[in-house]
């Protein structure tokens, strides 16, 4: 089995979300999270999880989406803080590269997002680019189980996160031929890789250009597989015992 832990399965990128699905079965992806970012697609994941039985969704407010209604997300959370499918708080975190100038805003957001995942008891789906000071300095507040999605830091960055305890996102970008994320990952133990795409972004090799999707799960844990030299059987068992333990799927 693998399990994509990180996904925006919405119907703004995909017209036929039933097939993706199940394409993404088809290749050994049994279960998909979907990580909403803004208060529109908080709702959207919520309805779309009633239909698909593989579908998993996560709750919370992108660095992006500021301005979005944060007593409307405690809302949504309260109303849907039992329900087996809701699993993480996220997408959250920090971004400095596109939105350095609401900094202090995105900072408050995060932590007060941290807080909901204490109160709540779920783990985090942490955003974060060119903020790894700040990332770092906020999440060592909080007593939470953290995913940090779509790593690409360096190995000293990686050293400290596993140090932590964190779980590392990994996805289509280390398959890329001009990246040299390879060297870093293949350092990092299996114990804290969770497999993402991030889909419709960052598709894999040999799709990319192409609108990724979970199916292309199974071409990560390949790439995978053949930098750290381990089985690729290994590869989906413990990847997916850690989805599974830190999203309780």
């Amino acid at each position: 089995m693998l399990i994509d832990t990180h996904s925006h399965i919405f119907k703004e990128y995909y017209d036929d979300i039933e097939a993706v699905l199940n394409r993404a079965k088809e290749n050994g992806v049994e279960k998909v999270v979907v990580a909403a970012d803004n208060i529109k697609s908080c709702y959207e994941v919520i309805e779309n999880s009633k239909k698909y039985n593989n579908y998993y969704y996560c709750l919370g407010i992108h660095p992006e989406d500021v301005d979005d209604d944060f007593n409307e997300l405690v809302k949504i959370i309260e109303e849907n803080k039992d329900n087996p499918k809701f699993v993480a708080i996220g997408e959250i975190g920090l971004d400095y590269y596109w939105t350095k100038d609401t900094k202090e805003k995105q900072i408050e957001l995060f932590e007060k997002q941290l807080q909901l995942a204490e109160k709540y008891n779920k783990p985090v789906i942490v955003h974060s680019r060119e903020a790894t000071l700040d990332t770092q300095t906020i999440l060592s507040k909080y007593n939470v189980v953290v995913d940090i999605h779509c790593f690409s830091g360096s190995k000293e960055t990686a050293d400290i996160y596993i140090k932590r305890g964190y779980y590392i996102g990994v996805g289509g970008v280390f398959t890329f031929k001009n990246s040299n994320l390879k060297d870093v990952i293949k350092n990092i133990p299996l114990d804290n890789i969770l497999l993402e795409t991030d889909s419709p972004y960052l598709a894999p090799v040999p799709h990319r250009g192409n609108p990724n999707e979970p199916a292309y799960i199974k071409d990560i844990a390949e790439y995978l597989s053949s930098i750290k030299n381990i089985d690729i059987e290994e590869i989906k068992e413990k990847t997916s015992q850690n989805a599974t333990k830190i999203f309780n799927i």
